[in-house]
């Protein structure tokens, strides 16, 4: 019952996200942890997963690498002489299920982001064989970023659990009122609206997307 979280690009809400199902899923009584294997330029992300995780983890545990360069995890880890090992990650996941009810792994940046030279989130994903949750931001030129995305997901073998579009504070125009629409007629996964801030539960439409990757009791 543990998910993937990717992006269609950076800055879509994609720690907002994690940090409302981690709280919906304690909420119910489950034992839970945040994960971001790689975080690049600051902790923020990984502080605010830590912050709405169950106790018991501690920040490395959750963000096994930490990477100060403001960069893509290739850039960064060139710029700091780091290797990154995927091994190391996927261990990390497979020590946090041992532990926790509902894992929920936050990657860096988009889903085609390098990590290395011939490895990229989307690789990462597919060694740590978690349903993924496409995250994107209802904007004019989502379509194309959110349709290539959850092809790819598809492509890798894995399942593609839904997309959840968040809302731009302040944008109303044709695009924002009918990108979910045209989304429900493109793609054969759910179409899910932003999680409120500080929600008690999931509503109606969240639990029938949880139930579709497994997640129903959340």
């Amino acid at each position: 019952m543990n998910l993937f979280l990717t992006g269609t690009d950076t800055g879509v809400g994609k720690t907002h996200t994690a940090v409302e199902l981690l709280r919906a899923a304690r909420a119910i009584g489950l034992r839970c942890a945040g994960m971001k294997p790689i975080c690049c330029g600051d902790r923020n992300d990984a502080e605010r997963l830590l912050a709405a995780s169950s106790e018991g983890l501690t920040i490395d545990e959750l963000n096994p690498i930490s990477l100060k360069t403001l960069a893509a995890p290739f850039s960064a880890s060139l710029i700091e002489q780091v290797a990154i090992d995927e091994g190391l990650l996927v261990e990390a996941l497979r020590k946090l299920e041992q532990r926790f009810d509902f894992v929920v792994v936050e990657g860096v940046g988009g889903w085609l982001v390098p990590i290395r030279r011939d490895f990229f989130v989307s690789d990462l994903a597919a060694q740590m064989k978690l349903p993924v949750l496409v995250v994107a931001q209802n904007r004019l030129g989502c379509l194309n970023h959110t349709i290539l995305t959850v092809r790819s997901v598809v492509e890798h073998g894995l399942v593609c659990a839904g997309v959840v579009l968040n809302e731009t504070a302040g944008l109303t125009d044709i695009a924002t009122a009918t990108n979910a629409d045209i989304l429900r007629q493109t793609l054969d996964v759910p179409i899910l609206p932003a999680l409120p801030s500080r929600a008690d539960g999931l509503t109606a439409e969240w639990k029938a997307a949880t139930a579709f990757f497994g997640t129903a009791s959340v």
